[in-house]
């Protein structure tokens, strides 16, 4: 006989407040923060990161808004997708699925690319890759024993990051106004560096370009979403931790962005080495730079580790809906969808062959996309709100009802899909990420397609077996 778990596919409500908290704010602290932020003040000068960062918060704000709303009424693993199915088609359902899928599979890809970035600093004659497939396994590993060992895990791991990113902030001030020494003796930077190249060097256009790579560095807070159906009391559980989330959020991210701007001149900015560690050798702290190059490289692969949560998550809520084969709804005796898990590490290997192509320009592309899938997942959401509150109206229920309620509807969806939008135009104006339409628009396509010439196919199934019994 089967164990209970594997026999009816079915994941188990175990995560608590704390490790919601926690493992939305690990999906976020990673790899866009750590090493997006640099390619960002390259491109739109330090005022312009900034601007970029406070855009990119409201959008957040916007988008986790209307998935609280969402997720409270009707919290279900992979909820994106099963939220799409009902209010905007099951092709686009399933689409937004891939979509998601795509978002993490990647990002797994740029985040051990990352993580190879960070071992060079240590072991500069090592090849990127051989540190991708050590990350692979390690992050695999952590994946299948358990989701509530994986969540307390992510706990832990997030906690250091937050501490980490609060310690930065505190001493980069520090060094910003002199109380810290700089490590070459040149004096205190103050805020020189936010106007030295004027406020805004390239122009405006760079910002909207960029707004995709911001909008990856942000995504992970809908994560929330994705662990609504393995959640102890969601009603209760999910505002405590969007409302917590975003809060901090904004105080880590635009604390963080202030201080990197501040401290590393537009033209020392890049991809190939984090902000942070360029930072930490400017400042006058023995090791700092070391100690921090850990804890980035610790918090890219804790960012990992919930990557491949949300992928598997994603694929096993796809079989569970019968749009995908039955063996993506396995699960064992403890609860583990193994087999999605294990197709979503693809994204994994992913980074074996672009760190070996070209690391320093693949990383940007493989964000580029990453990015790309998400904000169009954060599109699907706002829709989904708006189509979710007028159906409820219309069917004569109060809205007063809804045990969490996002304010100013109609305008916080509206205004959501129409920033998520222009961000994705913004693709379209920067070389370097243009690829991710040049993919993404093609896999939207691909995935329509594939749900209707697979629904055809299974109404043609089911017309032969009824005509048949006839």
């Amino acid at each position: 006989m089967q164990p209970e778990a594997e026999q009816s596919g079915t994941l188990q409500r175990t995560m608590k407040a704390r490790h919601l908290v926690m493992l939305s704010l690990g999906g976020v602290i990673g790899t866009g923060l750590f090493f997006n932020t640099g390619y960002i003040i390259a491109t739109t000068g330090a005022a312009g990161t900034l601007l970029a960062y406070l855009i990119g918060a409201l959008v957040v704000w916007l988008v986790m808004q209307s998935l609280g709303e969402l997720s409270v009424a009707m919290p279900e693993t992979g909820a994106f997708h099963v939220y799409a199915t009902r209010y905007l088609g099951p092709a686009t359902g399933y689409t937004v699925a891939w979509l998601y899928w795509l978002t993490w599979t990647v990002a797994l890809g740029s985040s051990f690319t990352a993580a190879g970035f960070c071992m060079q600093y240590w072991f500069p004659q090592v090849p990127i890759w051989q540190w991708c497939l050590l990350f692979c396994v390690i992050i695999f590993g952590l994946n299948i024993i358990s989701t509530r060992f994986f969540a307390e895990g992510e706990f832990w791991f997030s906690l250091v990051k937050v501490i980490t990113i609060l310690v930065f902030i505190i001493l980069g001030a520090a060094a910003i106004f002199g109380i810290l020494p700089m490590h070459d003796g040149t004096p205190a930077p103050f805020l020189h560096n936010l106007t030295a190249q004027g406020w805004f060097p390239h122009g405006t256009l760079p910002i909207l370009m960029t707004m995709v790579a911001v909008n990856f560095a942000f995504s992970g807070t809908e994560l929330i979403g994705i662990a609504a159906g393995e959640t102890e009391n969601p009603e209760k559980v999910i505002p405590v931790a969007i409302r917590t989330t975003i809060a901090r959020l904004i105080i880590f991210f635009l604390g963080t962005v202030f201080v990197l701007a501040a401290l590393i001149p537009m033209q020392q900015a890049g991809v190939e080495k984090s902000p942070f560690v360029l930072v930490f050798e400017k400042i006058g702290i023995p090791y700092a730079a070391d100690i921090f190059n850990f804890v980035i490289l610790t918090a890219i692969l804790s960012a990992a580790n919930s990557g491949l949560y949300a992928s598997g998550r994603m694929l096993w809520s796809l079989a569970n809906q019968r749009t995908l084969p039955r063996a993506f709804a396995q699960v064992n005796r403890r609860g583990i969808p193994v087999f999605a898990i294990s197709i979503s590490m693809l994204g994994g290997i992913l980074a074996l062959f672009t760190s070996i192509i070209a690391p320093d320009t693949v990383f940007v592309a493989l964000s580029a996309i990453s990015g790309f899938a998400v904000v169009a997942v954060w599109l699907s959401i706002c829709a989904s709100h708006y189509r979710f509150r007028r159906r409820y109206v219309a069917s004569g229920q109060k809205v007063e009802a809804l045990a969490y309620r996002a304010p100013w509807f109609p305008i916080l969806p509206v205004l959501g899909f129409i920033l998520c939008l222009i961000a994705c135009l913004g693709l379209a104006f920067d070389p370097s990420q243009r690829i991710a339409l040049w993919c993404g628009i093609p896999f939207v396509a691909c995935c329509y397609a594939a749900y209707y010439l697979t629904s055809a196919k299974k109404a043609k199934d089911v017309k032969h077996v009824s005509d048949s019994s006839t």
